[in-house]
């Protein structure tokens, strides 16, 4: 068994991203955007993405839709979804989200996001085949 405190692990990682867990069909993974940071438009083809927000103010844009998010939101984005999340406060947006399948290398941490694009771009951040 897993067992996390999820907002205060949350709130007490400095990094971008950092995958706490994963399974054979879900993610777990906690994420940081600094103020004026953003997670960047993407797409996942085939995987779903809920995004529970655990402190900070930000802009969710899923499919052309806007909505703002805080603490205890939660919004969902189906696979093949184009979306991004903005900060839009002054400080750090925080978050978890559990992608399934999983979309990340097992035990990533990715400190900023620049680190996370190059990783991505490089083939480094493969989810386990497995």
């Amino acid at each position: 068994m897993e067992h996390w405190t999820i907002a205060t692990t949350a709130e007490q990682s400095p990094d971008f991203r950092r995958v706490l867990w994963t399974g054979k069909h879900t993610q777990l993974v906690i994420m940081t955007i600094p103020p004026g940071g953003e997670i960047g438009e993407e797409v996942h083809e085939d995987t779903d993405q809920i995004l529970t927000f655990v402190s900070g103010t930000g802009k969710a844009i899923v499919s052309g839709q806007q909505r703002n998010v805080a603490q205890g939101d939660l919004v969902v984005v189906p696979a093949g979804r184009t979306h991004n999340f903005v900060n839009t406060g002054e400080n750090p947006l925080i978050l978890y989200t559990v992608y399934g399948p999983p979309d990340h290398a097992e035990g990533a941490v990715h400190a900023t996001k620049e680190e996370a694009d190059a990783l991505e771009e490089s083939g480094q951040d493969e989810p386990p085949t497995e």
